[in-house]
Formats: structure tokens, C-alpha cells, sequence
């Protein structure tokens, strides 16, 4: 299932545990964010032939983190499509750390996989129609970054942070330190519009954020109580 958000840009669902993917068009490049599961890539490829787009047409594959639901697919588009991610993702993606990727929950074999271009903060990404700023965004994960486009002030935000303020669990490698000091980097930003991997989009970016901050330091808090606990 896909739908049009905006000119030149799609949302594809293709079903959990997939995350949501998206698309983004432009004469001299076609950018597609997290492939999904290997197991709906088949609805991936549907979807993105009903709009128009081949595999073949792909220019690049940005990867948001280093979990199997956002990158599965790419085992079947790495020989056709050049992958980037964050480099701490990257890292944990070619050496197959199975406990990081979290693979074998989603059904996949976490050998095989390649990364062409590991990104760093405030790269960027110019397609011609889109101008696209990395933001690493470490806290979910190490490797985790949000895609900001400033001329039309949207953020794909990946496992970041999703609508109404809900945030993702802590990974083995990520922390509330550094997930807390992301969101307010991302507070300081002008968004009009929030993509997330996972659920609704929302155009109340500001509110969601600061939510989601206050979720992050209670959650913080509770970790901290807990640990003292025992």
C-alpha cells in the first residue's frame, strides 16, 4: 500500500513488522529510506512499480538505523543500488552483529549484507528536486539519523521519535543520554512535517517533540530508580 504525500514523495506500507518506507523522486535521482523486511520485499516492488519506479531507477538506498525491519530488503537491491547509512550503523550491518540487528527476531540471516556509503552527521544529499541533511540521532540506536529537508521542512525521523510523542525502546547500543540530547537538536529545527518509520505522520512536529522528550526523561528516570534498585 503507498500514498502520495506530497509531489514526487510516497509513503509505501508494506505491512509489519516492515517499517514504513519512503520514496523520493527527482529528474537526476530517486531516493528510497529504509527498504523493510526481506519478506515484504515482493510488496515493495509492487508498490513502487505501481508508481512508475523500477528497481533499476533507484539512484540510492538511505538506511535510518541498523535494525532488520528498515533494512532487510536491501539484500535483494545492494547489486543494482548503492546503500548508505550512518557509519556506526554501517559497522554493525557489515559484521553481521546479529544481537544489534536484531535479524534473526524477523526471520532474516544477518550475513551478506553491504553498506557502498557510510554518511556522518550533517551530510548531505542533494538530488536536484530534494536537499536532504543527515542528522545523526544517536539514543534508539548508534546509528540511528533523521533526513531533514529545509526548503520543505520535513523529517524523516526513522525510529527517532513518532507521532504524539512516542519514542522507541533503548537497543544494546543506544542510551537515554544521547537520546534525549538528539530530540533537543531536533526541537531546535523549523518542521512542518513529520515521516516516521513506524505509524501516523503528523504535522504537529513541535508538540510531538517536546513530548517526546518528556517521555524520554521519565523513561530515563524509571531506568535510573530500577537500576538503583538492584
Amino acid at each position: 500500500m503507498y500514498k502520495k504525500i506530497m509531489e514526487s514523495m510516497y509513503l509505501l506500507k508494506t505491512g509489519r513488522p516492515s517499517c514504513q518506507s519512503y520514496l523520493l523522486l527527482s529528474d537526476e535521482m530517486n531516493v528510497l529510506v529504509d527498504s523493510g523486511t526481506k519478506q515484504h520485499f515482493k510488496i515493495l516492488e509492487a508498490d513502487l512499480n505501481e508508481i512508475g519506479i523500477k528497481i533499476d531507477d533507484l539512484s540510492l538506498v538511505i538506511n535510518t538505523h541498523e535494525h532488520a525491519d528498515h533494512f532487510g530488503a536491501n539484500k535483494f537491491l545492494q547489486k543494482k543500488v548503492p546503500i548508505m547509512t550512518h557509519r556506526y550503523a554501517a559497522t554493525k550491518i557489515v559484521s553481521a552483529d546479529d544481537e544489534v540487528l536484531l535479524c534473526r527476531a524477523h526471520g532474516h540471516d544477518p550475513q551478506g549484507y553491504h553498506v557502498h556509503i557510510w554518511l556522518e552527521n550533517m551530510n548531505v544529499i542533494d538530488t536536484g528536486n530534494w536537499f536532504l541533511k543527515i542528522f545523526h540521532t544517536p539514543g534508539h540506536t548508534s546509528g540511528s539519523l533523521c533526513i531533514y529537508e529545509p526548503r520543505k521542512r520535513f523529517l524523516i525521523s526513522g525510529d527517532t521519535v513518532f507521532a504524539h510523542g512516542t519514542i522507541s525502546d533503548i537497543s544494546s547500543s543506544g542510551s537515554y543520554g544521547e537520546y534525549i540530547n538528539s530530540l533537543a537538536r531536533l526541537n531546535t529545527m523549523k518542521i512542518d512535517l513529520l515521516l516516521p518509520g513506524h505509524g501516523n505522520i503528523s504535522r504537529n512536529v513541535e508538540e510531538d517533540i517536546e513530548k517526546a522528550i518528556e517521555n524520554a526523561n521519565k523513561k530515563h528516570e524509571k531506568f535510573l530508580k530500577d537500576k538503583n534498585k538492584n
